[in-house]
């Protein structure tokens, strides 16, 4: 109520993801019920609502091959149809990224994220956004550390921080075209 009388809009989030994030952990997920969301819902009235369907937090997201809960999904998107579903956790930690990274000094090892063909398949069944703040910061870690490596003189943080901004835009616009379909 507080938001909406300055007419800002509202994200709420039901379930708990596995993973860590701003130095909160948890073990497993705690998947969002479907009933639960449409009474969540109707008591808030919040604008969208953040599920917990399989994803999770950090660059390491279980085996690979793991499927999201799309019949989950499904019953969430008619428990609560016309309300924006939401991913958190829903990086696809891209290989070549990780590559980079280690090429450059780093050690990320069994890095694994969400299939962005999984991430489409949710975007049909309600999914309205995606957070993807993992890719983002392997996009500019390997930004950075290339960077240096080529530029070894190099000490400016403008330089090697604009070509990471650089990396992070075009991860951005990749998702938003190839993923989430905007384009």
């Amino acid at each position: 109520e507080y938001a909406k009388q300055f007419n800002v809009s509202v994200e709420a989030e039901l379930g708990a993801l596995a993973g860590t994030e701003d130095d909160i952990s948890h073990d497993k997920s705690v998947f969002t019920n479907p009933d639960e969301a449409k009474k969540f819902i109707e008591l808030t009235g919040c604008d969208s609502l953040a599920i917990s369907i399989g994803t999770s937090h950090g660059a390491y997201k279980g085996a690979a091959g793991t499927e999201l809960k799309f019949d989950l999904l499904q019953q969430i998107h008619d428990a609560i149809p016309g309300v924006p579903l939401v991913l958190h956790g829903a990086s696809s930690v891209p290989t070549e990224l990780v590559e980079q990274i280690n090429k450059y000094g780093g050690k990320l090892s069994d890095a694994t994220g969400i299939p962005a063909e999984q991430l489409i398949r949710a975007r049909t069944m309600g999914i309205a956004k995606i957070n993807v703040d993992s890719d983002a910061r392997l996009a500019f870690t390997a930004a950075v550390r290339k960077y240096l490596h080529d530029n070894p003189e190099e000490f400016d943080p403008r330089k090697y921080i604009g070509a990471a901004r650089d990396a992070m835009t075009e991860m951005y616009i990749k998702k938003n075209t190839e993923v989430m379909g905007n384009g």
